[in-house]
C-alpha cells in the first residue's frame, strides 16, 4: 500500500513536493490544503482536492504523512505543532537558533496526538548537519565551517516579505571567497559570522512604504541579517521577476582536523551542494524523510525527531539486501 501524502500550503516547496511525491514509486499525493480560495490554486496531479487549510483535522485517517510547506519565520512554529496532534509530520523550519524551541514544541504534541514529526528536514538544516557530525565524529580534533550560496535563501527571503511595506523581496547570501579558500587550503582560520558570508537583498516596496524603514527592519532583524554586512537594493516589481527570478543555490561544510602522535597529519572533509531549484532539491529531502516517518510511526515511534535521528535506510525504497548489495 503506497504512503498517503497531503501537502500543507502550495507554494514553491508544495509544488516541489507535489513533483518529487510524483517521482516516489511507493507514495501518492491524496490533498492539497491552502490558506487561499482552493478554487483559485491549480495542481499538476489530477483528480487530487485542493482543500481549504481549516478543513485539515477532517483528513488525518486519511492521511499517513502531512508535509508542511509554510515559511519558518511565522508559519512552522505554529502550523508544526497544531498538526503534529493530527498527522505525523515533517517540515523544514530552518531558523537554527530556534530549532530546539521549536523541537520541543512538537515533540510534546506529537506525543499528545500520538504521532511522530521530523523537523528541520532539507539541505541546511538537513543534509549539511549530517555530514557535520559524521566528520566531527572522525575527526574530534579539528574545526568546522558551513558556507551558503551564492543563491536565494528562501527563508530569508521570506522573512523579508513578513516586513510592512514590502511588496515582494528576494535574498542572496554569498560566501566570502577568500575566506573559503583559506578553510579548503587547511589554513584553520578564526571567522566571525561576518567574515564569511554577505548577504544582498532586492525589495519592492509597497506603495507609500518608508523604505528607510524597511532597510532598518531588515538589516537589524535577529537571526536572520543583524550579524552580516547586509546590502538592500529597492527595484521594480519588473526587475524583480525579470533578473531574479531563478532559485538556485548550494554550500559547501568543511571539517579540518588532525591525527597522529604529534598531530603532524591535516585533513580536509569537504561537502558541497551546487542546486539548479533550491525548493526542488528541498522538497526531494523532505519526500524522502517522510518515508522514514511512515516506517517509524509504522515500528510504533512517537515524537519528534530529526534527520540526525534517522538511519539512512529508512530513506531508501531500496530493501536492506539491496543497499547492501549495491550502495554500501
Amino acid at each position: 500500500m503506497k504512503t498517503r501524502i497531503g501537502i500543507m500550503g502550495y507554494g514553491n516547496l508544495g509544488r516541489g513536493v507535489e513533483l518529487a511525491v510524483a517521482e516516489a514509486p511507493d507514495m501518492e499525493l491524496v490533498a492539497v490544503f491552502t490558506r487561499r480560495n482552493p478554487e483559485t490554486v491549480k495542481i499538476l496531479t489530477e483528480g487530487v482536492p485542493v482543500v481549504q487549510a481549516d478543513e485539515a483535522e477532517n483528513w488525518k485517517d486519511r492521511i499517513d504523512v502531512l508535509i508542511l510547506c509554510g515559511g519558518s519565520a511565522t508559519d512552522l512554529p505554529v502550523q508544526t505543532p497544531r498538526y503534529a496532534k493530527l498527522f505525523n509530520v515533517i517540515d523544514s523550519f530552518d531558523t537554527h537558533a530556534r530549532i530546539p524551541e521549536h523541537f520541543a514544541n512538537v515533540n510534546a504534541a506529537a506525543e499528545e496526538g500520538g504521532r511522530i514529526g521530523i523537523i528541520s528536514v532539507g539541505w541546511d538544516p538537513g543534509m549539511f548537519s549530517l555530514n557535520r557530525v559524521y566528520a566531527n565524529a572522525v575527526l574530534p580534533d579539528g574545526k568546522d565551517y558551513t558556507f551558503w550560496g551564492k543563491g536565494i535563501s528562501q527563508g530569508h527571503s521570506d522573512a523579508i516579505r513578513r516586513i510592512k511595506g514590502v511588496k515582494n523581496a528576494k535574498q542572496y547570501t554569498i560566501p566570502v571567497e577568500s575566506a573559503l579558500e583559506s578553510v579548503r587550503a587547511g589554513e584553520n582560520p578564526e571567522l566571525t559570522t561576518r567574515q564569511k558570508h554577505t548577504r544582498e537583498c532586492f525589495v519592492v516596496l509597497e506603495e507609500g512604504a518608508d523604505a528607510a524603514q524597511v532597510e532598518n527592519e531588515i538589516k537589524t532583524m535577529p537571526n536572520y541579517f543583524s550579524d552580516y554586512d547586509t546590502t538592500v537594493h529597492f527595484i521594480s516589481e519588473e526587475e524583480l521577476l525579470r533578473d531574479h527570478a531563478g532559485m538556485a543555490h548550494g554550500g559547501f561544510v568543511f571539517r579540518t582536523g588532525k591525527t597522529g602522535v604529534n598531530k603532524e597529519h591535516s585533513h580536509v572533509i569537504e561537502y558541497s551542494l551546487k542546486l539548479d531549484s533550491n525548493p526542488e532539491f528541498t522538497t526531494s529531502v523532505l519526500v524522502a524523510y517522510a518515508r522514514a516517518v511512515k516506517r517509524l510511526y509504522d515500528e510504533g515511534q512517537r515524537g519528534a525527531r530529526t534527520v540526525l535521528d534517522i538511519a539512512p535506510a529508512y530513506l531508501s525504497t531500496l530493501s536492506g539486501d539491496e543497499l547492501r548489495a549495491h550502495l554500501l
